[in-house]
């Protein structure tokens, strides 16, 4: 089936009332979410997830990757009028998009935003449809000691690139792993772990987990931090950027989206990362520089591309390989499994009604956001002033009524209560959840084909396969020099302090 059969099928699949509503739905509680600062698209999809267990599963999906990218979208709102990021990605946008508001200028930079984040979004659906396919195919070829690899990979990229220490990202993935195999061996039926306690015979679920550390840790850092915004007041107006703001965001625009996309689709990379280096490419490349932080529009159309073009880039490894590049599509893989499907080389053969159903969703999806967004502005900013004390007591009471439906547990509310105090306690010490919840989305499949691997018979058939043996010898590559440069500066550190003991 070529691809313009395939799309034929996808939009006839998207194009159903059913899915239309739900693609719209998602696209709006993502706008929504993403206005709204503290509230992420992770325990949002997370929270969603329950609700969607009675769905069609190409609908469920639909409705939940609207939710990431729309996310994207209502993030630049809150930079610009508030100077508070409502999404991650959007921290970069703070920038010049509030400098601009603060000039007078709030219309152009939330159009720039809104036309940015369309060209990149529509720009990485059609990188998505034409590369994922090409990987599947290759991807066919995988036996249990490439697939072990490659996920192995993607949790050490996910280690790798944490803001803080190495070693704590390290701890963090490896307790992530040790809580994937609580439960039931799934080759001796043996209980492991479980401590006698008959409610984790069946493991701890995805869902409660990020709802806790996503959800409820979120929720109870603001109220710690007492969060207030104040909105700049002003008169919205010219939302049409102007052809000098076009001429000068045209090359930024191209740039952010080509950045965007190819960053997305490595492991651990997530949206945050291709924003701050396609702000940093265009401060490089710009003929004015100085002028970047201060109110220049490239400075918004640059990154707002690239953070939607990478929600793309990242369902490539997710729908090609099954492997989820960042935390959100870790959270988005649980949903396939929840409905019975495995992302991976065959979902296009087995399921091309999901694959190219949601493509064709995506495209259907970028095109409702650019025309929520601009007509809506005004309605988003009534919402900004709603006192988060309002907002945070309905938060809990939706992630309760959440955890609580997929199986009327109790005892997955306390999981979730239990990984919420887990998840706010994390930062103080320096500890990030990425690594975590990647490892405990991804610990059962590695484990998986780790065991089948040893099936061969030869403990070392990792390092006899080509493709696995790149994979894990990169992996190891990158934590210990990673480790090795740590310990050579703080030796440096202990030195220099040493030094000036002595001067002293």
């Amino acid at each position: 089936m070529d691809i313009l059969n395939s799309l034929i099928l996808g939009f006839g699949v998207a194009f159903s009332p059913t899915n239309l509503l739900f693609c719209f739905v998602g696209v709006l509680i993502g706008t929504l979410i993403g206005v709204l600062p503290g509230i992420g698209p992770i325990a949002t999809v997370s929270l969603l997830l329950p609700i969607t267990f009675g769905m069609e599963p190409v609908s469920s999906i639909i409705l939940l990757a609207g939710v990431f990218y729309g996310a994207q979208y209502g993030g630049s709102t809150t930079s610009i009028l508030v100077n508070i990021p409502g999404e991650a990605a959007s921290v970069i946008t703070c920038l010049d998009g509030y400098k601009m508001a603060r000039q007078g200028r709030a219309g152009p930079a939330l159009g720039m935003a809104a036309f940015g984040s369309f060209i990149g979004g529509t720009f990485s659906v059609i990188g998505l449809m034409l590369l994922a396919p090409w990987l599947a195919r290759m991807a066919t070829r995988f036996g249990p000691p490439e697939l072990f690899g490659l996920m192995f990979f993607g949790v050490t990229m996910v280690t790798y690139l944490c803001k803080g220490s190495l070693v704590k990202g390290i701890i963090m993935a490896l307790a992530g792993l040790a809580v994937s195999v609580v439960g039931v061996d799934p080759i001796t039926g043996a209980s492991r772990f479980t401590m006698g306690i008959n409610v984790l015979m069946d493991g701890i679920g995805m869902v409660p987990a990020a709802m806790g550390m996503f959800g409820i840790a979120e929720v109870l850092t603001n109220i710690e931090q007492g969060m207030r915004q104040e909105v700049f007041t002003t008169k919205i107006k010219g939302l049409l950027p102007s052809l000098r703001d076009w001429k000068d965001s045209t090359w930024p625009i191209i740039r952010g989206g080509m950045i965007g996309f190819s960053m997305g689709i490595l492991p651990g990379s997530g949206t945050v990362i291709p924003t701050f280096i396609s702000y940093t490419v265009e401060k490089r490349l710009s003929h004015h520089p100085e002028k970047f932080g201060t109110g220049t529009i490239e400075g918004v159309a640059a990154p707002e591309t690239a953070n939607n073009a990478a929600t793309g880039g990242s369902l490539v490894p997710l729908l090609s390989l099954g492997i989820p590049p960042n935390v959100i599509m870790a959270v988005l893989l649980g949903a396939f499994i929840i409905h019975g499907i495995d992302p991976g080389p065959l979902l296009i053969s087995k399921h091309p009604d999901v694959f190219w159903g949601t493509i064709a969703s995506m495209y259907v999806g970028n095109v409702m956001l650019l025309v929520l967004n601009l007509p809506l502005i005004g309605i988003w900013v009534k919402i900004l002033k709603i006192p988060y004390g309002i907002l945070f007591p309905l938060i809990l009471i939706f992630c309760f009524l959440g955890v609580y439906s997929l199986n009327n547990s109790v005892h997955e509310i306390l999981i979730m209560v239990i990984f919420g105090i887990f998840g706010y306690l994390m930062p103080k010490f320096g500890f990030e959840g990425a690594p975590f919840l990647m490892a405990l989305v991804l610990g059962p499949m590695l484990e998986r084909t780790f065991r089948q691997s040893l099936l061969y018979g030869d403990p070392l058939i990792f390092f006899k396969r080509p493709i696995s043996t790149i994979l894990i010898a990169t992996s190891l590559f990158l934590l210990l020099t990673s480790v090795f440069f740590g310990l050579a500066r703080g030796r440096k550190r202990l030195q220099k302090v040493l030094a000036e003991e002595e001067i002293r």
